[in-house]
This record gives structure tokens, C-alpha cells and sequence, in this order.
């Protein structure tokens, strides 16, 4: 199964390199896929994306990305080895 887990871009840098903020864990993030600007040529940061695998996958609104952490959260409340999509290998 793959999941995607919803996280918000807290810094760009080195290219498409970025930290993104999954559950107040930081996590290193490949931009290539969506790219460190928008179709308006703003900038990502700030903005929430799904990340798999150290990858952006897509970029997502706010009510969406909140919506899935939410979900998640009930999932790991019975199962616990949902803990580390959402707070990292170390929570296993």
C-alpha cells in the first residue's frame, strides 16, 4: 500500500531541495515532481504537498492536507505502526 502523508514546505533550498514539516517532524523533501514554484511562479513555501518516499508528489490544499492528517491520526489510534508515516522511522 502506499500512502502519501500531507506535509507543509517550511524552507526551499539547495534546488529542489526542501524541508517540509510532517506533524512537527521535519523532513528532508525532493521538489522535482511539483517543482519550487507554482503555475504563477510563487513560490511553494509554505504551501502543503504529499509526500511519499522523500518526494513530493503533489501539492494539496490546506482543508485536504488537515482532512488526511486527521484520518491518519484515527488510523494510528488503532493501529500504532501507522506512527511512523506520520512522526518518523523512530516511532516504530
Amino acid at each position: 500500500m502506499c500512502i502519501g502523508v500531507p506535509g507543509k514546505i517550511s524552507a526551499i533550498h539547495d534546488g529542489m531541495q526542501a524541508q517540509v514539516d510532517v506533524c512537527g517532524i521535519l523532513r528532508d523533501v525532493d521538489l522535482t515532481l511539483v517543482g519550487i514554484h507554482d503555475e504563477n511562479g510563487n513560490s511553494r513555501l509554505g504551501q502543503w504537498v504529499l509526500v511519499h518516499v522523500g518526494f513530493a508528489m503533489s501539492v494539496i490544499d490546506e482543508e485536504e492536507a488537515l482532512d488526511t492528517l486527521a484520518a491518519l491520526q484515527n488510523m494510528f489510534d488503532v493501529e500504532p505502526d501507522v506512527g511512523s508515516l506520520l512522526f518518523g522511522e523512530e516511532h516504530r
